[in-house]
């Protein structure tokens, strides 16, 4: 068995922008209460921090700055894959310097990896980092999908200890699981598989919808953790409207719509995203009303 870098919620954090580049007075605002709400961990510089279109000053300042603001009260993750091997283990050896507690390592994207590919790629970045790290397999966005065959074989290095499963193949993951067993920590991705992953052993999610109610998506979590399986269903289940609603458009454009409207930044994107139609941020709305958030 690994150390487990966190269980529970952690948020695949926004990264507040407007035109002058990263607004960080709104990313310790919401970097506060992320952890003022009980998030177990924070995810800086993903999918849904817009690393793709960050600079890599913007990247390593992004680190830098969430480390220094969280200042050790939970872990925080730093997203430094990449399709160039040699950016990502310079990220990599960056985010450890910088004093983040994790990696996590999207599988190369475009590059379209085979499997013998990717156990090597991993590897390397894995051998070049100073703290644990995360795989993240999520095929929708990159065209390449991490075989359970492959996890298997990747959970046996001592510094991979974790994977974000955005596959949505629950059966696919359910094979991850009965392969490494407790060889590597298995998150949900995905907001709608939260129970369902923890019920094959899952440690928790990193999350979207924790942007905006951090203090749920943890209680799903935990109350899956304390034996309340019926509570932690009913709570997704009841927020499983929003979080589609949360997906209608690529991530993150509807929930830095969300982030907006609760004032923790401008609606502002780097192309290619654009801001949120009017129909469907009009139901995003709705539904954070109707959850009980001040919209």
């Amino acid at each position: 068995m690994k150390n487990t870098v966190f269980t529970g919620a952690g948020t695949a954090i926004i990264t507040p922008l407007n035109e002058s580049g990263i607004d960080f007075a709104n990313f310790g605002k919401l970097i506060d209460w992320q952890i003022d709400c009980g998030v177990d961990a924070i995810v800086v510089v993903g999918t849904t921090g817009e690393a793709a279109t960050l600079t890599d000053e913007e990247h390593k300042a992004a680190i830098s700055y969430c480390v220094d603001r969280v200042a050790g009260r939970v872990p925080v993750v730093a997203g430094t894959g990449s399709n160039d091997v040699a950016y990502a283990i310079e990220l990599t050896r960056y985010a450890g310097q910088a004093g983040a507690d994790a990696c996590l390592l999207v599988t190369p994207y475009y590059n379209k990896a085979t499997q013998n590919g990717l156990v090597t790629s991993f590897s390397k970045t894995a051998e070049a980092s100073t703290v644990p790290c995360i795989l993240y397999n999520v095929p929708s966005r990159t065209g390449c999908n991490i075989m359970p065959e492959t996890v298997a074989k990747l959970a046996e290095h001592p510094n991979i200890v974790g994977i974000k499963e955005a596959c949505g193949n629950i059966s696919q993951i359910a094979q991850e699981a009965a392969l490494c067993g407790d060889k590597i920590d298995i998150y949900s991705g995905n907001d709608d598989q939260i129970v369902p992953i923890l019920s094959l052993g899952g440690k928790g999610v990193i999350s979207v919808l924790s942007n905006i109610m951090p203090k749920e998506t943890h209680d799903i979590c935990q109350l899956y953790f304390d034996g309340d399986v019926a509570a932690s269903a009913k709570l997704q289940l009841d927020l499983l409207a929003l979080i589609n609603q949360l997906f209608v458009e690529v991530n993150p454009i509807p929930v830095k719509a969300a982030c907006a409207a609760m004032g923790f930044c401008d609606n502002y994107l780097r192309l290619p995203l654009t801001p949120m139609e009017a129909a469907h941020e009009a139901k995003l709305f709705d539904l954070m009303r109707a959850a009980g958030l001040n919209v």
